[in-house]
């Protein structure tokens, strides 16, 4: 796969689908910190909201495609602060495209997009410990570990600790 033809678009009427199958997967809600499914009503009114200005709602989704390919994955920004010039960043991508640069490229669109457009100084990201594959992730594009909130999430009938990450752009 030519992770150089990867972009970042607004998410489409079409992403239903990917959507509902993404938020709807119980394997994922506890990074969401989440405990219920999305219905399909609620997902369409999300994609009609992400029009909406990012300095209206602070905060966007984008969907991450490759040419023929529809939707790979998502990537979020969250907790923008305009003033701060700092928001956060959160990435998903589908099982069946990962591992092969997809997230890198995405992560780098995202802080390219967030620079130039947004006037960013910095963009974090909050990692759960365990989650190997992100913390690879985050770091193989600069993300620098400042710090380990503990115990800060429960599930799976127990606390997890969860890395902060961020890079100054």
């Amino acid at each position: 796969m030519n992770v150089d033809k990867i972009s970042l678009r607004a998410l489409e009427p079409s992403d239903i689908e990917v959507l509902l199958k993404i938020e709807n997967d119980d394997r994922y809600w506890k990074y969401a910190n989440r405990t219920e499914p999305y219905s399909r009503n609620l997902l369409q009114k999300y994609i009609e909201q992400q029009k909406q200005d990012i300095f209206e709602v602070r905060q966007k989704r984008f969907a991450i495609s490759l040419e023929t390919l529809n939707t790979l994955g998502f990537v979020d920004i969250f907790d923008f602060e305009p003033m701060h010039r700092r928001a956060g960043i959160g990435i998903f991508i589908l099982d069946e495209y990962r591992r092969n640069g997809i997230g890198k490229k995405s992560v780098t669109l995202i802080g390219e997009y967030a620079k130039k457009y947004l006037n960013l100084n910095c963009i974090y990201a909050n990692i759960a410990k365990e989650n190997i594959p992100s913390i690879n992730l985050f770091e193989s594009c600069g993300y620098e570990k400042i710090g380990l909130k503990k115990e800060w999430n429960f599930y799976e009938n127990s606390f997890h600790g969860e890395y902060l990450y961020q890079i100054i752009i």
